[in-house]
């Protein structure tokens, strides 16, 4: 007769690729239910979007008809718990589990695009997301999302009034261009720009979320250093295209994000533009801005590569009317942004499970 203590003995044999753990000691095995020679039991991974979620099956199968009775029938749920690493006291953002900021150290390189899809394709796998969108001198939301001229409401929370994020395609949304007319220019010494940050974070009800995406404005500069002083941030994704002035201005990015001063965790770098595809040729690449720039920088920088995104003419067309790729029929670039936002998610699981708690940083200048 199987036993609970035979499962969880052959089980203790898998291990988790990322943290380098067996799923036992990770506590990710739940709900062992054993009828005759049927085995019934969840593994709780790290996040919804994790890419190895077959190989971890299929690990647990084959371990249990080795180690237990090759005549098991084995049925293994997969379900997902976001881990987090925060140890703040949560005064700001109480109920969200990771921040992270899409950041690239010049603009032109598509960062709007990439954190929205990034926030799209993690929702995909079964996350709560939200996106706020601290560009506030070009915000893009709106427009790549399809909600022009809308206003979010108001509610009262603990006596607060507090503004309630859109939704749209699943996951919240909330940008500057969702509260000014989008004919007006913002015209903004940096403090108030820095005061608007600061109130999408505190005057918003975000409610609770696995991850926030924040799509930062390009450079290095006022906003920037607002947000890590106002908000514990996880890690930072920096954008990149593959030419070298490109890469050479994210390279500035990735040292602000890991010097001394700011010290944000790098979850990764993605490579965007990294080649064209035409629609009628779609296995065809033509790499117009050089090739595997972004892949050469990550490694020099020795920090991880999360995927390359093709330059399609349905990036832009999404983009401009409402609807981003991640909600079309493209499905060549979808699956780029998938395996992009698995893989981040994966560097965000293990940043939490190996690095210091997410702190809210102190900069003294």
């Amino acid at each position: 007769m199987i036993t609970k203590e035979q499962v969880l003995q052959a089980l203790s044999n898998v291990e988790e690729p990322d943290l380098g753990k067996d799923l036992v000691t990770l506590n990710m095995v739940k709900d062992i239910e054993i009828d005759g020679n049927k085995v019934k039991f969840t593994v709780v991974l790290t996040t919804p979007a994790c890419p190895l979620k077959d190989m971890i099956r299929n690990a647990c199968i084959t371990a249990i008809h080795l180690m237990v009775s090759k005549e098991a029938e084995v049925q293994v749920n997969m379900t997902a718990n976001v881990n987090s690493n925060r140890k703040d006291g949560r005064a700001v953002l109480p109920n969200v589990k990771n921040i992270i900021v899409v950041a690239s150290g010049k603009g032109g390189v598509g960062k709007s695009t990439v954190a929205a899809n990034l926030a799209l394709a993690l929702a995909e796998g079964g996350a709560t997301v939200g996106l706020m969108d601290a560009d506030i001198y070009g915000p893009s939301v709106p427009i790549m999302f399809g909600v022009r001229g809308e206003r979010p409401l108001m509610t009262n929370v603990d006596g607060k009034g507090m503004i309630v994020p859109l939704e749209k395609y699943g996951i919240k949304l909330m940008s500057i261009g969702l509260l000014i007319d989008e004919k007006q220019a913002v015209v903004w010494r940096g403090p108030m720009a820095s005061s608007a940050l600061r109130q999408f974070i505190t005057d918003v009800y975000w409610g609770d979320l696995d991850y926030l995406v924040i799509d930062m404005p390009p450079g290095t500069g006022d906003i920037h250093l607002t947000l890590v002083q106002t908000v514990p941030v996880t890690g930072a994704v920096i954008v990149t295209t593959p030419q070298d002035v490109a890469l050479a201005d994210a390279k500035k990015g990735i040292m602000m994000f890991n010097g001394q001063q700011v010290n944000v965790p790098i979850i990764g770098l993605v490579e965007n533009m990294s080649y064209f595809t035409p629609a009628e040729l779609p296995n065809n690449k033509y790499y117009i801005f050089g090739k595997d720039g972004g892949k050469r920088l990550a490694e020099d920088m020795e920090i991880p590569f999360l995927g390359q995104i093709p330059l399609v003419q349905s990036i832009r067309e999404g983009g401009d009317e409402g609807e981003p790729v991640m909600v079309g029929k493209d499905e060549i670039t979808k699956n780029a942004f998938i395996e992009f936002a698995g893989n981040a998610a994966r560097s965000i699981a293990m940043r939490n499970a190996n690095m210091e708690p997410t702190k809210i940083v102190e900069i003294v200048l």
